[in-house]
């Protein structure tokens, strides 16, 4: 049977859309393959489907999932499809296949030997552990309209899982998390629900201005950090092991 490549959105609604749509084909899943994006060279003797984001078809799967695969399956699964590895549409459509046609269920991401399944594993673990760094890393600061703003620069997709631990601690505060690498704001306003925005990133972010109080704490803050050390017990590997140098362009201490 001829192989059939289902090219979808880097997104989480891009690659549910693709699921659906590679069930909804009823084809069985042995020649039937998830890409995300497209690649520089197309492979012979293959056809190209292409799948765009869709929010009703995207609401089915998620449904489905949780409801047959349960909640911890169904997080797993997001976390992998917010990794920045390309390959992750194909491992969360053959763990979806895995939990729902081969019926392994709530238990999936126990079978690591199927291959799939270990490598949406990895993904997620990744996911997960760069977005507990960005959690103890990031750092809020005020602009002159009282709202907190935070930059980041994550290497895979994590601001969905930052806002809803920010939102629920600062619920009285107006703040929002900028990951510039990608244009996406995380919004939340004061006592409501947050909200994720796209394509205003680099308008929005050249406009904001320190407020004076904020400015002169990023001083202090900066002067302290450069002071308390002891020169003596400096170890720059262990620093290093426990706060990577990717995270400290975004850190108001390591800032000039």
């Amino acid at each position: 049977m001829e192989e059939k490549y289902i090219i979808c959105e880097d997104s989480l609604e891009g690659i549910f859309t693709a699921i659906y749509d590679a069930y909804a084909l009823r084809e069985g899943h042995e020649h039937i393959h998830v890409q995300v994006g497209e690649e520089d060279n197309y492979r012979l003797f293959a056809a190209y489907l292409y799948s765009h984001p869709d929010s009703v078809k995207t609401d089915k799967v998620i449904r489905t999932l949780r409801s047959r695969l349960g909640e911890e399956v169904y997080l797993t699964i997001c976390r992998a499809a917010a990794s920045r590895f390309p390959d992750k549409g194909e491992a969360v459509y053959r763990t979806v296949v895995e939990g729902i046609t081969a019926g392994s269920g709530r238990r999936t991401m126990e079978n690591l030997c199927n291959p799939h399944v270990a490598r949406t594993f990895e993904l997620a673990r990744r996911t997960a552990n760069e977005a507990h760094h960005e959690i103890e890393f990031l750092r809020f600061q005020e602009l002159e309209q009282g709202v907190l703003y935070a930059k980041i620069g994550p290497e895979n997709n994590v601001l969905a899982f930052l806002m809803p631990h920010f939102a629920d601690r600062l619920a009285p505060e107006n703040f929002m998390i900028h990951d510039e690498k990608r244009g996406l704001f995380g919004v939340h306003p004061a006592k409501e629900e947050w909200y994720q925005v796209s394509g205003v990133g680099d308008v929005m972010a050249e406009s904001f201005q320190w407020s004076q109080k904020e400015a002169g704490y990023q001083e202090l803050f900066t002067l302290f950090h450069k002071t308390i050390a002891i020169t003596e017990r400096r170890n720059l590997h262990l620093q290093q092991q426990m706060l990577p140098l990717r995270f400290r362009d975004y850190m108001v201490e390591f800032g000039s």
